[in-house]
């Protein structure tokens, strides 16, 4: 499906102001004199796929069930982020936010595709693809894990008591590092809604990994920084896990990521 209303203005809804306020990044020194954190995420996932999704589209339910598969695979991030733009079609996305349909059109841009779409798969922050499509994943998966090995940044994320700890590494010896946003995602694991209107009305649909917000919490440029947050300022009742993205400038390449179930 493709949006009839491309020249709607959105507006970044700013959250977590109170969180991002307590902020400290420092050296990746200060990381030695942390106590023995409690649950830690240190794996490096093979992949991060972004799925942009609509409970008004008719098109997606195959992509949602497809993401699951991927999550099943343990070195795979997957993150569906719902869009409003099809809300016109009879049926409000009870899950969607405005913030998630803008960044898939900064994607659109960077990729010169001139408009956007779902169900669409963004691939390691580097190709976009039919997000139903599993052979059309796969490829990119594997284009991109070749050609971002060279620029991979090593993260590490934890919580200890009532902080979350985020710390990102150096630049690799041979690579000529960008400025990077790190990206703090709130993610939902499992969410049901039952469809009453619109393309999909009477279907109940689950939706997996479902981000709740994505915000930047620090700037990476090529060396080792720690960050600290505080836990309460972040989570949320229905938050099941926390995910942290490296990506080149705001939607560039995603080169380090790393995910922490609570």
């Amino acid at each position: 499906m493709l949006s009839k209303d491309m020249s709607k203005a959105l507006r970044p809804v700013r959250r977590f102001a109170s969180g991002l306020a307590s902020l400290l990044i420092a050296p990746a020194a200060a990381f030695a004199e942390t106590p023995e954190p409690a649950v830690r995420a240190v794996t490096a996932p093979r992949a991060v796929i972004e799925m942009y999704t609509s409970q008004g589209c008719s098109d997606c339910p195959a992509a949602d069930a497809l993401l699951k598969q991927y999550l099943d695979q343990n070195n795979i991030v997957g993150l569906t982020l719902p869009v409003d733009y099809w809300d016109y079609l009879g049926w409000k996305d009870t899950l969607a936010g405005a913030r998630n349909a803008e960044r898939q059109r900064d994607y659109a841009e960077r990729f010169g595709i001139g408009t956007v779409y779902t169900p669409q798969a963004v691939v390691n922050g580097a190709v976009e693809v039919l997000g139903s499509s599993a052979s059309e994943i796969d490829r990119a998966i594997r284009a991109t894990e070749t050609a971002l090995s060279s620029s991979r940044v090593p993260v590490h994320f934890w919580h200890y008591g009532n902080t979350i700890i985020i710390e990102a590494g150096a630049a690799a010896n041979d690579s000529e590092p960008k400025e990077a946003t790190i990206w703090l995602a709130v993610v939902q694991k499992a969410v049901q809604v039952a469809v009453k209107g619109g393309e999909n009305k009477g279907k109940t649909l689950t939706y997996y990994n479902v981000v709740r917000e994505l915000t930047p919490v620090g700037v990476w440029n090529g060396r080792p920084a720690t960050i600290r947050l505080a836990r309460a300022a972040i989570m949320r009742p229905e938050t099941e896990e926390l995910v942290v993205l490296i990506q080149e400038s705001s939607t560039g390449p995603i080169i380090g990521a790393a995910r922490l179930g609570d």
